[in-house]
């Protein structure tokens, strides 16, 4: 039998500690070696103990938690899964803690905790278990300047030499855990006349509106939620709202956006298959398919749909994923036309884009 995976509990509430303890304790490939009621303790615990995952409360005394996790993505890059309050303000402190390297976050209920935490079982343990796979890198020295700034648009083209195809092309994105990263990283890159973005990745209600909005305030193009029946537009990017299902429909020449309250598809909603489908039958060969980090299969067969309706489609490659599972299933379909680095991915698509435009200017 292969070993357990070992996981210390990192929270300044006891009921906490003793629910999320017994709830890990409950499975048989995972154990609780220790708890701790604040970083202080848990870093003593942590060098003692050598945990293979770690889950921790944000709000604590003596030490914020993310003051920890950064200095502990520094020190001692370990796999980390965040476990705190989903407010607006939370979700603010969540997109920190993922930019500092946690593996992913699970929304603590504001009410009803014993049975809140009991309901949400499972998604804490899958998520531990992506977590003690998950490919786990120091946390990124920050430049002074805002992250959509100076080089992160060396290659991207001048103003203009897109805006002719903007109207036509639709750019698919699927990703889930590591995803919130990767996705700002090829967002950065796209030019303010690129083509509409629309944009899948699990994440729960009350997280992609505070996400769209940051990633708004680093990008040349608009970022925002998709809203139902809205018209897609060159130069925005369209976020799924957590909670839904988000295809694309056609009305007229204009691509609109649906956001509605459909089944979980593969488990997920928002699900990356439901967009991907959508574009395979709306979009056909108008479509760039781009398939990044997370767990399991979800979006794999409909990219290959994508692919045989005539899309081009890129892939993240293992080497710079937190998880490797969706890019491995796509790859696996078929599915995928180039497999890249993450931070080559904008780059291709904007050299692709752009070859198009000039053989367009050549026709006219």
């Amino acid at each position: 039998m292969s070993r357990k995976i070992r996981v210390i509990v990192v929270d300044d509430s006891a009921l906490v500690r003793s629910l999320l303890s017994e709830i890990i304790n409950r499975q048989r490939d995972m154990e609780c070696i220790g708890t701790a009621n604040d970083p202080l303790v848990a870093r003593e615990m942590i060098r003692e103990l050598n945990p293979d995952v770690i889950t921790l409360d944000v709000e604590m005394p003596r030490m914020d938690g993310i003051d920890f996790l950064g200095r502990l993505m520094r020190l001692r890059p370990m796999p980390v899964v965040m476990i705190s309050t989903l407010t607006e303000r939370g979700a603010e402190v969540t997109m920190k803690a993922l930019e500092l390297g946690a593996i992913d976050f699970v929304a603590k209920p504001r009410v009803g905790l014993a049975s809140g935490l009991n309901d949400l079982a499972a998604q804490i343990v899958d998520k531990i278990r992506v977590a003690a796979v998950a490919q786990v890198r120091r946390a990124p020295v920050r430049d002074a300047a805002p992250a959509g700034g100076g080089a992160a648009h060396a290659s991207a083209p001048a103003a203009a030499l897109l805006g002719r195809l903007s109207t036509e092309k639709l750019i698919c994105i699927g990703a889930s855990t590591g995803g919130t990263e990767a996705i700002k990283e090829v967002l950065v890159q796209m030019p303010a006349d690129s083509p509409a973005i629309v944009i899948t990745q699990h994440k729960p209600p009350g997280f992609t509106t505070s996400f769209a909005a940051r990633l708004n305030g680093l990008c040349q193009i608009t970022v925002k939620e998709a809203v139902n029946g809205e018209r897609i537009l060159p130069g925005h990017a369209y976020i799924a709202p957590g909670g839904t299902q988000f295809h694309v429909a056609r009305s007229g020449a204009n691509y609109v956006a649906v956001v509605d309250d459909g089944p979980p598809v593969n488990r997920h909603k928002p699900s990356v298959e439901v967009l991907f489908k959508s574009a395979a039958a709306v979009v056909g060969r108008n479509a760039f398919g781009i398939m990044l980090t997370g767990m399991g299969n979800d979006g794999a067969a409909a990219m290959r749909e994508m692919k045989d309706a005539g899309s081009y489609n890129y892939v993240q490659d293992e080497a710079t994923c937190i998880v490797f599972g969706m890019p491995r299933e796509a790859i696996a379909h078929g599915a995928a036309d180039e497999v890249l680095p993450l931070g080559q991915i904008a780059p291709a698509l904007i050299t692709r884009l752009r070859g198009a435009t000039d053989r367009l200017h050549h026709r006219i």
